[in-house]
């Protein structure tokens, strides 16, 4: 089974992906690649796609990872029915009826009283 996935590249601090088609098995370092569709800087967002590989391979099963799926949709590439779409994260605060802005107001009658005496 192939699968679309980010390698990284670049050095310390300063990461760049290529976009490669893999075989599932293989851990994303190892550098047996099927084909490299392109490339992402995360640091400018730019991206270089090539997209009629990208859509050849999706048509023939390649499974990409959660990250690959958001950035080929925003590039415009035609997801296949079988792919599943990443879920938008919700955040939550944990006790969240501890935050200042959850708590009751205060009454701010004994202050107005001091003033007016």
């Amino acid at each position: 089974m192939l699968a679309i996935r980010l390698q990284r590249n670049g050095r310390k601090a300063l990461p760049l992906y290529r976009i490669v088609v893999q075989e599932a098995q293989r851990h994303p370092l190892s550098g047996r690649i099927v084909a490299q569709v392109g490339s992402y800087n995360p640091h400018t967002k730019a991206t270089v796609l090539d997209k009629a590989e990208v859509e050849k391979y999706l048509n023939n099963g390649a499974q990409p990872s959660t990250r690959v799926i958001r950035i080929l949709t925003k590039e415009g590439v035609k997801m296949p029915k079988w792919v599943k779409m990443p879920t938008e994260k919700k955040s939550a605060a944990k006790h969240a009826d501890k935050l200042r802005k959850n708590q009751p107001k205060e009454e701010e009658a004994p202050a107005e009283e001091a003033a007016e005496a």
